[in-house]
C-alpha cells in the first residue's frame, strides 16, 4: 500500500473492523493500445474493449463510481449503452459493487468465474473472509453466464481468455487479450490479484481450506503467461499515473512492460511465501 488510499481497498481492514472506502478520484480516460481503453479511477481500474458489435467492460468498481465510468466512456466518444458484456477481476466490493447498476443501465450480460458467483449473488455475504463484515457488502446481482478456467469470451472479433487465479478470492480471474497496435501484436494481461490481505489465514482456514494451494496455483499460472502489456485490478499494481504521464509525452508505450510484469509477480510470490512461512507451525 503506497498511500493511505491504497493498492487494495480491502487492505484497509484492521482487526476485522468496519471501514469506509474513500472515494477514488476520476482519472483521464485514454487508449492503452489497440481497442483497449482505460476508464477507471486513479485507484480502481476499469477497462473498455471496443468492438464493432458492442463493447466489453471489465470491473464495475464501487457503485458510486459508475457515473465516473460512464463519463469516461462517453468522453472517449463511445456509448455507455453499447456495453454488451460486463466482466470482473474478482468478487470484492471495490471491483463488483457497481455491477447491478451497470446491468440495469446497459442491459450488459454479466459473466463471472464459477467460484466467485456465490459472492456476487449474495453481495459479498458469502465471501470466505469478509462474510461478517457488512462494510464490505455490496448490491446483489444476477449472473448471466458462469465462466470456467480457460473459457473464452468473444465479441466482435476480440477474444478474452479467463484464467482462474484464486486465493485473493475463490474465483479471482486474470484476463488476457491479444491486441494489435501500430502494426505490432501484443498480449495484455489484466491481473486479478495475488495479494494476501491482512487477516487472511493461509493455514487451517476453515472457510477456505485450500487457500495456500490456490495461491501457489495462481502464481504458476501468472508466471506462465506471456505478458506484453501489464495491467491489473488496481492502478498502483502497474504504476498507472507515471506510465500515463510518459504516454502523454509521446514516449514508446510504457504499458508495454514485460519486465515490470515479471517483477510484480515475483514480488507478490515472495510476499505470499513469506506470509505462509510466518503462519505455518514451527516443526
Amino acid at each position: 500500500m503506497k498511500k493511505v488510499l491504497c493498492l487494495s481497498a480491502l487492505t484497509m481492514v484492521l482487526n476485522h473492523s468496519s471501514f469506509a472506502y474513500p472515494m477514488p478520484n476520476p482519472f483521464p480516460p485514454f487508449q492503452i493500445a489497440g481497442n483497449l481503453y482505460y476508464v477507471g479511477t486513479d485507484d480502481l481500474a476499469s477497462y473498455l474493449i471496443v468492438t464493432p458489435r458492442g463493447n466489453i467492460l471489465i470491473n464495475s468498481d464501487l457503485e458510486a463510481n459508475v457515473p465516473m465510468i460512464k463519463a469516461s466512456i462517453e468522453k472517449l466518444g463511445f456509448k455507455f449503452s453499447d456495453t454488451k458484456i460486463l466482466l470482473i477481476s474478482h468478487a470484492h466490493f471495490d471491483h463488483a459493487a457497481g455491477s447491478e447498476l451497470i446491468k440495469q443501465q446497459t442491459k450488459a450480460k454479466y459473466m463471472v468465474m464459477d467460484e466467485d458467483v456465490s459472492s456476487i449473488l449474495s453481495g459479498g455475504k458469502s465471501d470466505f473472509h469478509y462474510a461478517n463484515d457488512s462494510s464490505t457488502h455490496f448490491p446483489q446481482s444476477t449472473v448471466d453466464k458462469v465462466l470456467h478456467d480457460g473459457e473464452r469470451v468473444e465479441l466482435g472479433g476480440t477474444v478474452l481468455t479467463a484464467h482462474w487465479t484464486p486465493g485473493h478470492t475463490k474465483g479471482c480471474t486474470t484476463w488476457t487479450v491479444k491486441l494489435k497496435d501500430h502494426g505490432k501484436q501484443y498480449q495484455a494481461v489484466i491481473i486479478g490479484s495475488i495479494g494476501v490481505n491482512p487477516g487472511y489465514k493461509l493455514v487451517d482456514n476453515v472457510t477456505y481450506p485450500h487457500i495456500a494451494q490456490d495461491y501457489k496455483h495462481s502464481i504458476k499460472v501468472l508466471e506462465s503467461l506471456r505478458c506484453d502489456i501489464f495491467l491489473g485490478s488496481h492502478a498502483g499494481m502497474f504504476d498507472l499515473k507515471n506510465k500515463y504521464t510518459l504516454l502523454q509525452k509521446g514516449k514508446n508505450n510504457p504499458f508495454v512492460d514485460r519486465t515490470g510484469c515479471k517483477k510484480y509477480i515475483e514480488q507478490k510470490a515472495q510476499d505470499f511465501y513469506t506470509e505462509l512461512k510466518k503462519q505455518e507451525p514451527v516443526s
